[in-house]
């Protein structure tokens, strides 16, 4: 059987003081290439549906032209919340870009996803501003699911360098340890993927390809 993984993308197209922001096209596209390649059905869906804005910074320098092929699947995505049944898949996957601070968070139909998903022992996974989606996610229990979690995000050093920090809503690193979790650092804009049982997560762009490959690994 063919393994079925979700991935939720922003639809968020401005961060604060009306700057653009979107989806890191990288952290989609190379994740969605490993996945097709290891025979993977892949569905992809986001917050309220339709277009996923595509940060364009992402898309400055030498982009490969698979990732550049994968930017057409983010112009109409299913609305997650008119997925009603997820049984049917085997992980779920959050690439970052800033808008995923600006949505991610406040999706409802998200955190029911993650939820239903991590409880029953689902892949649950996330890159660079991905674990943004994790903000808000809480077990049955009401304990946020990264609560006592070893994981890797986008580093608060990491934001400050990119000279955005001062428009974003919160610090990732800074909210997760809030949250409990364990946070790994690796220096910035290197790769650094840590697996805790079911969850998987990497810090950066750079660590997209691990992350991936990371999930794969648990689900064969």
């Amino acid at each position: 059987m063919s393994k079925h993984v979700l991935m939720v993308v922003t639809n968020a197209n401005e961060m604060k003081e009306g700057h653009a922001t979107g989806l890191w096209l990288s952290e989609f596209g190379e994740a969605y290439v490993e996945f097709k390649e290891a025979g993977y059905t892949v569905t992809v869906a986001s917050p309220n549906g339709g277009e996923a804005p595509i940060d364009a910074r992402s898309l400055e320098g030498e982009v490969p032209e698979a990732i550049q092929a994968t930017a057409p699947l983010l112009k109409d995505t299913i609305d997650l919340k008119t997925i009603t049944d997820l049984s049917s898949f085997d992980a779920i996957f959050l690439p970052g870009g800033h808008g995923t601070m600006f949505d991610l968070p406040h999706s409802d139909a998200l955190n029911h996803a993650l939820r239903t998903l991590f409880e029953a022992n689902k892949t649950v996974a996330a890159v660079c501003h991905g674990p943004a989606g994790l903000v808000s996610a809480t077990l049955s229990d009401g304990t946020p699911l990264v609560n006592g979690k070893t994981i890797a995000t986008f580093t608060d050093e990491e934001e400050r360098a990119t000279g955005l920090d001062v428009y974003m809503p919160f610090m990732l690193e800074t909210r997760l340890r809030e949250l409990g979790a364990n946070i790994v650092l690796a220096d910035n804009f290197t790769e650094n993927v840590q697996v805790d049982g079911n969850l998987v997560t990497g810090q950066n762009p750079q660590s997209t390809v691990a992350v991936a490959k990371a999930v794969i690994d648990t689900l064969n």
